[in-house]
């Protein structure tokens, strides 16, 4: 993540490096982004540089970090709407989530959409794997557990979790292919159905000893 140093420069300043940050990488893939046209495009030597982060993995996870908190803020007020269902959730959001990207002009999420145009393949999970602990988080206070077949917090998190899974997936997907997002859709209701009931008929499912 940024140094403290990155954190007290001016707003203007600091701006101005992030925006040229954003421009290299939403100009090429991750792989060909180049430090020197970022610090030439925000006028600063590169010993700066060093001085707000420790490479270009850092920088980019750093990046990815403002795209999740983003969407994490816009995840907390769907699940107001939805009245704390983990499953009802989703699919709110992933409507949202097309309709904002056919209709809105919103900077951060172009920016996204074009990061993973430019990425095809790359585990953009792993490379935000240093940040701090997932804002999601602070979600499950939201959720309505009333309905699961356990409370404890683990159990909550990991429905939630791989609820949220399938989520991004339909989300990466509508992205490179939005022609086929009520495809995606639709999928995504089938892979809910799958965590909220199970594979497995009553009469197969184990007996406890």
């Amino acid at each position: 993540m940024c140094t403290e140093t990155f954190l007290r420069l001016p707003e203007e300043k600091r701006n101005r490096f992030l925006d040229a940050a954003w421009e290299e990488f939403t100009a090429v893939p991750y792989s060909d982004a180049s430090i020197n046209k970022i610090i030439r495009r925000a006028g600063i030597p590169r010993g700066s540089f060093y001085q707000y982060f420790t490479g270009k993995t850092d920088l980019f996870a750093y990046l990815l970090s403002d795209i999740r908190d983003h969407f994490v803020q816009a995840f907390a007020r769907l699940l107001t709407q939805a009245e704390g269902d983990i499953f009802r959730v989703q699919l709110l959001a992933y409507d949202s989530f097309c309709e904002r990207r056919e209709k809105e002009c919103n900077p951060l999420l172009e920016r996204f959409i074009r990061m993973v145009q430019i990425n095809v393949g790359l585990d953009l999970e792993k490379l935000a794997a240093g940040l701090p602990p997932k804002p999601l988080e602070a979600l499950l206070g939201q959720l309505d557990t009333s309905r699961l077949r356990q409370q404890d917090r683990e159990f909550v998190r990991r429905v939630f979790s791989m609820a949220t899974l399938n989520l991004g997936t339909a989300m990466m997907d509508s992205l490179t292919k939005p022609e086929r997002s009520a495809e995606y859709r639709r999928e995504l209701v089938e892979r809910l159905e799958i965590i909220k009931c199970g594979s497995l008929r009553a009469d197969c499912l184990e007996k406890p000893d």
